[in-house]
């Protein structure tokens, strides 16, 4: 089941992106950090009720934010469409021990109806570079990578930004 997180959500989904935090660093990705995700940041998110959160039987394992507000780093790229009718897609994670499962696959799912049902012309985000299996995840779902951005307190590497035209 999907559906709005609110902030009693908000320690587990602090447990499960510390949980894939630890996972990317045992690999050698340095997506995430003691800097980002913050629980603040997801506090936020749930007060803008974009935080969507995936249960298996009854129990938190994943999030994803969906968000029509486009973050002023996101000026910078180079977008195949407009940038007036798009959502954002920020956040995701699954806690690893229901990786490989699907469960990913069924947030994002859940995202491309939302914006299908909400007549957006696109579902934009981005990804770290240093994260193959990320890059491979958005390309399979026919997203297009598109322009490098940067998030300094995260990595010097760049991050790359998906764009999916609905």
């Amino acid at each position: 089941m999907i559906r709005k997180a609110n902030l009693d959500d908000l320690k587990r989904i602090i447990e499960i992106t510390q949980a894939c935090a630890n996972l990317m660093i045992s690999k050698n990705i340095f997506q995430w950090n003691e800097f980002y995700p913050r629980i603040q940041t997801f506090e936020e998110d749930v007060n803008n009720q974009t935080l969507y959160v995936i249960e298996n039987n009854s129990k938190v394992i994943g999030c994803l934010v969906i968000s029509d507000y486009m973050d002023e780093f996101y000026k910078k790229a180079k977008w195949l469409t407009a940038s007036d009718k798009n959502i954002y897609l920020h956040r995701l994670a699954v806690h690893p021990d229901y990786q490989g499962k699907g469960f990913a696959k069924k947030l994002m799912n859940y995202a491309f109806d939302f914006a299908l049902e909400n007549k957006f012309k696109s579902i934009r985000l981005d990804t770290f570079s240093g994260n193959p299996q990320n890059n491979v995840f958005y390309q399979k779902l026919d997203f297009k990578k598109l322009d490098k951005i940067y998030f300094r307190d995260q990595s010097d590497k760049p991050f790359y930004c998906y764009e999916k035209v609905l």
